[in-house]
């Protein structure tokens, strides 16, 4: 084994103290590392469980320092981590993924044309760069969604252009900064491949896995995806040849449309553990949280046989609309994981946790258990105060 293998008991920092940095430091935790999480938020949901919490801006040139000083090796939580913070740490350890990846998939200008080059398969698209621009924009290209470049996720920053007189309303909406036009893809499906990649260039992934979304955000995952296996095996092929590209290290999520045909057409990347891989955490041999860590820590990967079907489904802060949920029905499906983020403010559209189950009925069982979860929020509330 590789002397540049980071061993437990060795300090992992983690940029972002969201729930997926939370998850990595349970997954980092459970192998016996430290970690040490940057992020500005005193509630951050990965930095109320890290052994070291580092409370500044991620360009804050002495919280920079303090992680460099305390940590071997630094992964990112989310992709919106600012890419001159990533080329500072990684002038001084290892960062993984690292800068360059970062940047790319951090601009939808810079992702669309890295798929040109490498020659794979994405939307017909356009750069926007003014409202003149997008009043004279191709025929073909509408209807179609005029996309930030930059700081979009969840479907904020996105505005549907049905036809040439809503070029305005959109560009208000949407600019002034640059932009991308993608032509409206009638789709049949949207998948994805959370896939991971080695120091030593070695790759696995996770199959394909299918995602339903409710207004532009993740709403129900299932493994595996209802797709042929010629399909399954192009996109994990694509997966890799992105993972490749880049020079990745750790894990990275490719999304997809698939066509009615079974064509695919690569939407976006994510360089980190991906929502639709939160499932591997219960039905897997090695989660994508452990996978990570073994990619950054140069240990071997791990397998990422799915041990059943799967399926998981988000818990939004609408559930506590009208007050906090009764875990204990949801949790009365024998086959049911709760997972719950540690955020103290639900808003709507905010995710708080997710469910899964596991075995052939899993999705049909996490939406059941989802819905219970609001049916006796009176009851139950009032049951808790008396306790």
């Amino acid at each position: 084994m590789s002397s540049d293998v980071i061993l437990p008991g060795a300090t992992l920092g983690v940029m972002g103290g969201g729930q997926l940095g939370r998850m990595f430091v349970h997954a980092a935790q459970r192998m016996g590392y430290f970690t040490a999480v940057l992020d500005p938020d005193p509630a951050s949901p990965a930095g109320l469980i890290s052994h070291f919490h580092i409370q500044t801006d991620y360009l804050d040139e002495q919280g920079l320092a303090q992680l460099m000083q305390r940590s071997a090796a630094i992964t990112t939580e989310f992709e919106n981590v600012p890419a001159p913070a990533l080329v500072t740490l990684g002038a001084h350890r290892p960062v993984a993924p690292g800068a360059e990846a970062v940047g790319i998939a951090q601009d939808r200008v810079q992702e669309k044309a890295h798929f040109v080059r490498c020659g794979l398969p994405c939307a017909p698209h356009a750069v926007i760069e003014s409202a003149a621009q997008l009043a004279s924009v191709a025929a073909d290209l509408l209807p179609g969604i005029l996309k930030t470049s930059r700081l979009g996720y969840d479907g904020k920053g996105q505005f549907r252009i049905n036809s040439p007189e809503y070029t305005d309303a959109a560009w208000a909406a949407v600019g002034p900064s640059p932009a991308v036009l993608e032509s409206f893809v009638d789709f049949e499906r949207e998948v994805s491949v959370v896939a991971a990649r080695g120091v030593d260039g070695s790759f696995v992934h996770y199959g394909v896995i299918e995602n339903d979304h409710k207004n532009r955000i993740l709403d129900v995952s299932l493994a595996p995806a209802r797709i042929t296996t010629k399909t399954a095996a192009e996109a994990a092929e694509i997966a890799r040849t992105v993972l490749t590209a880049l020079d990745v290290v750790g894990v990275l999520c490719v999304e997809f449309f698939v066509t009615h045909d079974g064509s695919l057409l690569i939407n976006e990347l994510a360089p980190r553990p991906h929502n639709s891989g939160h499932l591997t955490f219960d039905a897997c041999v090695t989660s994508q949280f452990e996978q990570q860590l073994r990619a950054v820590c140069g240990l071997p990967l791990g397998s990422t046989e799915l041990l059943c079907p799967a399926a998981m489904a988000n818990l939004l802060g609408d559930l506590w609309d009208k007050g906090e949920p009764d875990w204990a029905a949801g949790c009365a499906f024998p086959a049911i994981k709760l997972h719950l983020y540690g955020k103290l403010a639900p808003r709507r559209g905010r995710k708080m946790g997710h469910l899964t189950a596991l075995g052939e009925n899993a999705e049909e069982i996490v939406r059941k258990a989802r819905l219970v979860l609001t049916e006796n929020v009176g009851s139950a509330n009032e049951n808790r105060t008396r306790i």
